[in-house]
C-alpha cells in the first residue's frame, strides 16, 4: 500500500496532492496545542517523549470542563488538522468515558475530563518525558 493520507475512499500520495501538507510530528503537536487553548483547554501540555517511548514522539495532553467542551476541542483539532492535510491514524475513546483520543502517528492528542485526568495521571506517568511547552 503507498503512504499517503487515508480520504475514507482511496489513498492520495502528499506528492500528487498539492493541498495535502506534510506537516513534521512537532507542527502536528503545535498546532493541536494552539487549537486546544484557542477552545480554552485547561491544563495544556506538549511533552517529547521520543527518548522514552516507542510509538510516538509527542503527546498533547488537556482537559475540558465538560463534554460539550471536550467535544469541540477533539472535533476543532481535528477539522482543522484535517484542512492541513492530517487525518488521525486512529481515534479512541468516549464523552461519557471522560477521554478522547486523536493518534497522528508521531503525535497522540489526549483531551480529557479533570476527573479521568487526574485518576490516569498521564503527565506523572510520563514524567521522564521533556515538558516543551505548559499552559495552566
Amino acid at each position: 500500500m503507498k503512504s499517503g493520507v487515508y480520504t475514507g475512499c482511496d489513498i492520495i500520495s502528499a506528492s500528487s496532492n498539492p493541498e495535502v501538507s506534510t506537516l513534521e510530528g512537532i507542527d502536528i503537536a503545535r498546532r493541536a496545542v494552539d487549537i486546544a487553548s484557542d477552545k480554552q483547554a485547561s491544563n495544556i501540555v506538549l511533552l517529547e517523549v521520543r527518548d522514552i517511548c516507542t510509538f510516538c514522539d509527542y503527546f498533547v495532553i488537556c482537559s475540558g470542563d465538560n463534554e460539550r467542551q471536550m467535544r469541540t476541542i477533539y472535533d476543532d483539532i481535528e477539522l482543522n488538522l484535517k484542512k492541513e492535510g492530517q487525518l488521525p491514524h486512529h481515534n479512541e475513546g468516549t464523552l461519557d468515558s471522560g477521554w478522547l483520543l486523536l493518534d497522528y502517528g508521531d503525535v497522540i492528542v489526549h483531551v480529557f475530563s479533570a476527573p479521568e485526568r487526574e485518576f490516569y495521571r498521564l503527565d506523572e506517568f510520563w514524567h521522564d518525558a521533556r515538558s516543551v511547552i505548559r499552559i495552566q
